[in-house]
């Protein structure tokens, strides 16, 4: 296919540099390149040149440096910079959007979804921006005052996975900026061209404002070079890394041994209860959505679905019903529902899963194919699976990143199933559905669900920008996005101010001199 126009609308070139400060590219040409290659034809989209080493260490610095101008602006300031964006995303929302689901494989309307979140965190942050509460305390000494404030914390680190390879990038980097911190980013190497366009968008805001070098920074290189680099980097008082268990104890390891920060979004082993009493009409497109949405590449897929013995058979023949009714091809088709895994090594990961399930006694009884032929060249197209299993399996303890269900059959009250729900390593998204108040409340408290996100009645995919988001045990413990998640961005200062003549001391201690 000839070079598509959506890629020129955006300025990305068949070759483009790998490195920026903003509105500066670097320069280098020998240290390697990543082909893009997309998942959907198997086609060279085009290529970005590796960062080096020497690229980076001018990129922290001038982050750093940006920062003590940065932080000066009044935040509101910072907002109508961040407002800005929010427009140009707008303008860019078709071209960005076809680019993510060309690069990365999700259907269209995912890849549009994904940069209407962009703009939606936009929105949030400029509101943020003129909330960036502390508290006001009494003091125990007379005519003392104590307060909480929050100040910028420095050049933010923000290192980002290839499904969600824009959408996370505003997560961090737009509350980041309003809270007064300069971010590098280091996006996913299996979707570099993404990162190279946004940085171009957001680059055009700060030429037109006038702005300094090093408020938003872009670096792509290897996770091992790169990516250790920012790890071990002072600069960066905090690292935000979306990516799997294992990348996240490597970067939790090395950022706490030099005592920095770090915002953690890993794994996710998420499950759905289906109570006797759930009403299965809004529960059905729910559990299919959540299960083979971006082809099941979402840290908040839904991969188990508990369901009360009373009604197993009839929700297992609607799923094997609906499965069958899934289009899979191309993701720039938008009558497609399911678009490419990654790469070929996904789908290895897919077919040797399915072999596990295999031999650990579970049954697979639907979908399951890799498929070839017209219109699956790529190598990465596969029907998504349904498979009867234990839960304590150990295929279904870990995260398959692929399109999975799991159905697992459970008998007697709700807290039977939240046991089994609970009984994995991974904390992120959770959901039941019921139309029990009982099971729900339980479902909600200290004793019900350990995971960050907990739903009734909505599936597990799909988390909206308001809220916290962010998982326990091994999904990390980080919260990215809304609520008080912009706290992880500053850094808290305790002020007691004393506006009399004595000098009283906490606790009643006495001293004199």
């Amino acid at each position: 296919m000839a070079f598509p126009e959506f890629l020129k609308t955006l300025d990305l070139k068949d070759t483009n540099f790998g490195a920026s400060t903003g509105t500066e590219w670097g320069t280098t040409k020998n240290h390697g390149e990543i082909k893009s290659v997309s998942p959907a034809d198997g086609k060279t989209i085009a290529s970005v040149l590796h960062a080096s080493q020497g690229d980076y260490d001018r990129i922290a610095e001038t982050a750093a440096e940006a920062f003590k101008e940065w932080r000066r602006a009044p935040a509101p300031q910072r907002g109508e910079v961040v407002r800005q964006i929010g427009l140009k995303l707008r303008e860019y929302k078709d071209p960005l959007g076809r680019l993510v689901s060309y690069e990365m494989g999700k259907s269209l309307q995912e890849g549009w979804g994904e940069v209407q979140e962009m703009i939606d965190i936009a929105d949030f942050a400029v509101g943020q921006s003129r909330q960036l509460y502390g508290f006001t305390m009494h003091s125990e000494r007379p005519e003392h005052r104590i307060y909480d404030q929050y100040h910028p914390l420095g050049p933010v680190g923000v290192i980002t996975a290839f499904n969600f390879p824009v959408a996370v990038w505003s997560w961090n980097a737009l509350i980041a900026a309003v809270c007064g911190d300069t971010v590098v980013w280091k996006p996913a190497s299996k979707a570099p061209l993404t990162g190279v366009a946004v940085q171009k968008i957001v680059g055009r805001v700060l030429k037109d404002n006038g702005l300094p070098e090093g408020i938003f920074n872009l670096v792509i290189g290897p996770g091992k070079s790169i990516g250790d680099m920012m790890l071990n980097d002072k600069r960066l008082p905090l690292i935000s890394v979306t990516g799997s268990t294992k990348v996240g104890r490597h970067a939790a390891t090395v950022v706490a041994g030099r005592l920095g920060k770090t915002i953690l979004e890993l794994g996710g082993n998420n499950a759905i209860i289906l109570t006797e009493s759930a009403d299965l009409k809004p529960a059905a497109p729910s559990i299919v959505f959540g299960a083979v949405g971006t082809a099941g590449q979402r840290c908040t897929t839904t991969r188990r679905l508990i369901i009360h013995e009373s009604i197993f058979e009839d929700v297992k023949a609607a799923l094997i019903k609906a499965y069958g009714g899934l289009r899979i091809g191309d993701p720039l088709d938008e009558s497609n529902h399911v678009g490419p895994l990654i790469d070929t090594g996904a789908v290895k990961d897919f077919t040797e899963a399915l072999e596990k399930i295999k031999e650990q006694g579970g049954e697979v009884i639907c979908g399951g194919e890799v498929l070839n032929g017209e219109g699956y060249e790529s190598g990465c197209y596969v029907t998504p699976a349904l498979a009867v299993v234990e839960n304590s399996y150990p295929i279904v303890q870990q995260e398959t990143f692929a399109p999975i269900l799991y159905l697992i059959k459970y008998s007697g009250d709700v807290e039977n199933a939240i046991a089994l729900h609970n009984d994995v390593p991974q904390g992120l998204s959770s959901a039941i559905f019921t139309t029990d108040l009982r099971q729900s409340e339980t479902f909600l408290s200290a004793w019900g669900s350990d995971c960050g996100l907990a739903n009734v009645n909505i599936g597990t995919s799909g988390a909206e920008i308001g809220g916290a988001f962010g998982g326990e045990k091994e999904t990390g413990g980080g919260r990215e996005s809304g609520s008080d998640a912009w706290k992880a961005y500053m850094r808290r200062q305790t002020n007691t101010i004393n506006y009399g003549k004595a000098l009283p001391l906490a606790q009643g201690i006495k001293f004199e001199i």
